[in-house]
């Protein structure tokens, strides 16, 4: 989501005749776009809140805009008092009061005595280079604000707000704009992205805004996620299974393998039911690959709770696992009244071994792909190999002189690992073979 963000604040301030660069010491305008589903995130938030003091000290004209979800959605007077320094605050999805400072008439009078206008973008995972901006291949599209479900351990719908829908025209709209200027794969977005539509005046679903971007013409792929285990239906199971253009790939996370501790997390399910879902997804989308998400030391959680874990992961046997330590979010239910009572090593030991069964089984899956043949759309270069997926989200390296950028292209797979494959790709003099060392 935060991606997300920042592409489309980076695409307004482009409209304003800005142009990206990748250090911050070089820009006009910096952006630093926050996040704080984890203490640690928020550490790192801060800290590089502050580290911009300093290039605020020697150039006084430039612009520090905060945003995302250190801001939230309640005001931001004790950020404004706790960093003076920054002169804007935006909440997450919300790049308005930006614009609206940037347009303002002294900041106006600043950009037009300007030769050169350049921003930057700073947020721990995400820069924006000059070519990354002309030649994104994949965009993620928000559809689904907010989130009002509040699992006792999770931050977002306090810094995010509550569940909001975007109205079908406008996500439809904002793609085939991003796929006139080239893009060719889209990934709908929401916290809960199953639930698109219910909040709408005029009630539609996640199946029928599928079935519409589905028929824009020059988009080749189309994800989604964040799935719930409540909410994913077998109309939407069967969508994917009928729709062409819709990867077979779903992110369903169950964040843990105990009923008790999913109780305890609000999550509204049960095992069992979770396996009978995985079973039917699995039934109804043929050569599908799943993800899903745990969390690891959950207050309260006993070694015993945390065996059932790992055995769930173990039985599913599931093509991706995010792993999350359980770290305390002030605000949540889960840090009001549950205490932490997982030491941290122990969190660490049971992190560790749900990593290393992980690695044994998606090597496992993803062995049974070699030799065969499968389609990858390009994403960019990494050296001297082009990157992309396969439909089931699989990353796939590839040698190749040619420029391959956005391009879906058949390859066969000639060496598999947990984390990635390589692949030989068909020339019109033959077959260019690559390295398959790991």
């Amino acid at each position: 989501m935060n991606v997300a963000d920042s592409r489309r604040v980076a695409s307004a301030l482009e409209g304003l005749d800005f142009q990206p660069t990748p250090r911050a010491e070089d820009a006009d305008v910096i952006v630093l776009n926050t996040c704080v589903v984890r203490q640690s995130a928020e550490d790192s938030a801060v800290g590089r809140i502050n580290s911009l003091k300093n290039i605020k000290r020697n150039r006084p004209d430039a612009v520090i805009n905060v945003m995302g979800c250190l801001v939230g959605i309640k005001g931001t007077k004790d950020l404004e008092e706790q960093f003076p320094h920054v002169d804007v605050f935006s909440p997450p999805s919300d790049p308005g009061p930006f614009m609206a400072y940037l347009t303002q008439e002294e900041t106006k009078a600043w950009q037009q005595e300007a030769t050169s206008r350049r921003f930057a973008f700073m947020d721990g995972e995400l820069t924006l280079p000059e070519a990354d901006q002309q030649h994104l291949v994949s965009a993620f599209i928000p559809v689904v604000l907010g989130c009002s479900h509040a699992c006792t351990y999770c931050i977002i719908p306090y810094r995010r707000g509550i569940e909001r829908s975007r109205p079908v025209q406008d996500v439809v709209n904002e793609i085939r704009s991003l796929v006139s200027q080239g893009i060719k794969e889209v990934t709908l977005l929401g916290q809960i992205v199953d639930r698109y539509g219910l909040d709408l005046q005029e009630k539609t679903s996640l199946p029928e805004l599928l079935n519409l971007v589905h028929d824009i013409d020059g988009l080749e792929r189309i994800r989604f996620l964040t799935s719930h285990p409540n909410w994913f239906t077998t109309e939407l199971m069967d969508t994917v299974a009928s729709l062409p253009k819709l990867m077979p790939h779903i992110e369903v996370p169950h964040q843990a393998g105990d009923d008790q501790v999913l109780k305890n997390m609000k999550r509204e399910y049960t095992i069992d039911q979770y396996h009978r879902l995985i079973g039917e997804i699995r039934d109804r989308i043929p050569g599908v690959s799943i993800a899903t998400d745990v969390i690891v030391g959950f207050p309260g959680e006993t070694e015993e709770q945390f065996q059932n874990s790992y055995d769930v992961l173990r039985d599913l046997k599931l093509d991706v696992v995010h792993i999350a330590r359980y770290s305390a979010r002030p605000g949540t239910v889960a840090s009001r009244k549950m205490e932490d009572t997982v030491p941290d090593d122990e969190k660490w030991r049971r992190f560790r071994l749900i990593e290393e069964l992980q690695e044994e089984i998606a090597g496992e899956i993803n062995l049974k792909y070699l030799g065969e043949i499968v389609e990858v759309l390009f994403e960019g270069k990494n050296k001297d190999r082009w990157r992309g997926r396969t439909p089931t989200n699989k990353l796939v390296f590839v040698e190749s002189g040619h420029d391959l950028l956005g391009e879906v292209k058949t390859v066969t797979i000639t060496w598999t690992g947990p984390w990635s494959m390589q692949a030989s790709l068909p020339l019109e003099n033959g077959v260019q073979r690559i390295n398959t060392e790991s």
